[in-house]
C-alpha cells in the first residue's frame, strides 16, 4: 500500500503500518532506532500525538474524515506533545523531511492505494 499526496501527485511512503488498537497506537514508533524514508505509520483514530521516549524527530500530518490535511508538523522532536486538532480523524507519522521534500501543505488531499 502506498501513501500519496493526491494534490501534489507525490508518493509520501511506499510501506504503510496502520495502528488501530489502543496498544498499537500507544506503542507507535517507541523503541525504534530509525524511521526509514519509505515508511509511514497511521494512527487511527487520533487527533494529537506525543513523542515521549522517541529517539528521532518525525514529520506529522493530521488528517480529517475527507482525507484533507488539517494540520502538520515538520521535524517534530522527541519529548513533545502536539496540540489537539479537533477535525483530525487520524494522524500520519513520516520520516523527518518528507513534508518539505514533497511540498505537502495544509489542505492537501492524501490517499492510500
Amino acid at each position: 500500500m502506498k501513501l500519496i499526496n493526491k494534490t501534489k501527485n507525490t508518493v509520501l511512503a511506499e510501506e504503510i503500518i496502520v495502528a488501530q488498537t489502543i496498544f498499537k497506537r500507544l506503542k507507535g514508533l517507541l523503541g525504534e532506532r530509525e524511521f526509514k524514508k519509505d515508511k509511514a505509520l497511521i494512527l487511527k483514530p487520533a487527533n494529537s500525538i506525543h513523542t515521549f521516549f522517541m529517539r528521532f524527530p518525525i514529520d506529522v500530518l493530521f488528517v480529517d474524515k475527507n482525507n484533507k490535511i488539517v494540520g502538520l508538523k515538520n521535524k517534530f522532536r522527541p519529548w513533545r506533545i502536539s496540540r489537539i486538532y479537533g477535525q483530525a480523524k487520524f494522524v500520519i507519522e513520516l520520516p523527518e523531511g518528507i513534508i518539505f521534500e514533497s511540498k505537502t501543505e495544509k489542505g492537501d488531499e492524501i490517499i492510500l492505494i
